[in-house]
């Protein structure tokens, strides 16, 4: 019963605090330059600089709204580490 007390308070808080999110307009951030497989994993490589950026200054973010879809997301994703295939257990 008190798991299902922290739980429930957690999503309340989070929600809440996720309520206040600043939105932007997306006409505003797209422009002619679409980003593809490269710039996802340039961004994916960058992210937690851009994270840590996108806490100080308001003009940095970590996704770029204006790219091309699903290469861009693979790109990303390999940027960021997500496809290591199990390279953890190789530390055993």
């Amino acid at each position: 019963m008190k798991r299902l007390g922290i739980l429930l308070l957690t999503l309340a808080l989070l929600t809440l605090t996720t309520s206040c999110a600043d939105t932007e307009v997306v006409k505003n951030c797209v422009g002619d330059n679409t980003y593809g497989f490269w710039g996802g994993l340039w961004h994916g490589i960058i992210a937690p600089i851009s994270f840590f950026g996108s806490l100080i200054w308001d003009d940095i973010s970590m996704y770029a709204v204006n790219n091309n879809g699903g290469w861009y997301d693979f790109g990303f994703i390999v940027g960021v580490g997500g496809l290591t295939f199990g390279s953890g257990k190789s530390s055993r």
